[in-house]
Parts: C-alpha cells; structure tokens; sequence
C-alpha cells in the first residue's frame, strides 16, 4: 500500500465489518471483504490474523459451492496464510500446518483446472 499499511489495513478491517453489518455473515460480497482483509494480514504477514479468519469465514464460503471462484480464493489464502510462517527465516516449518496447506492447495488447483481450465 506504498507504506500506507496501516490505513489500509483499517478500512479493510471497515469494509469487512460494513459488509458484515449491511449483508450478514453468509453474503458473498461479505466473504469477499472477507478475503480482501485476509490477503492484506498475508501481506503484512500477520498470519495468525489470516489464518483465523479465513477459518471463521470456511463455513459460509463452502455454502456458495466448493468450486465457487470465492471459495477456492479463500482456500488458497488460507494455505498461504499456513505456508507464510514457514517461509520466514527464522521460522521453525510447523510440519501439520505444512501438510495442511499443502493439501489445500492440491485441492484448489485440481478444482480451478476442473471448473476453468488449464
């Protein structure tokens, strides 16, 4: 955000709690927001923040279908947010977070070839 980090990361935040006000939990475009907040976490590696989130909003997302274009975006943040830690150099690779995002990730790219092509 050009060192605007923090401004950004609250009017993500105030997005996602607009969007959850005005449309509910279960919303798509609530999900989205959802996944906008998430991505800047990822980017300001704040990965606990992501990684809680992204797990709060799994349930709602995999309501519009496992293939839905939302659903699999917020999957592949979810296994960046797991990786994320690990790829710091003073990280200690958390073997079950590993295999998890992994595992995630195999799944949304076998998904996206499935629904949208190669």
């Amino acid at each position: 955000a050009l060192g605007r980090d923090a401004e950004a990361l609250v009017l993500k935040r105030e997005a996602y709690a607009g969007f959850f006000t005005l449309f509910g939990g279960l919303h798509q475009s609530t999900i989205r927001a959802g996944n906008n907040l998430a991505l800047t976490y990822v980017g300001l590696e704040l990965w606990d923040d992501a990684t809680t989130l992204l797990r709060q909003l799994r349930p709602a997302a995999r309501a519009l279908g496992d293939d839905h274009d939302v659903t699999l975006t917020l999957n592949q943040l979810l296994a960046m947010a797991l990786i994320g830690p690990c790829c710091m150099a003073s990280a200690q690779p958390v073997f079950n977070d590993v295999r998890e995002a992994e595992t995630i990730m195999l799944d949304v790219v076998q998904r996206r070839r499935r629904v949208f092509g190669p």
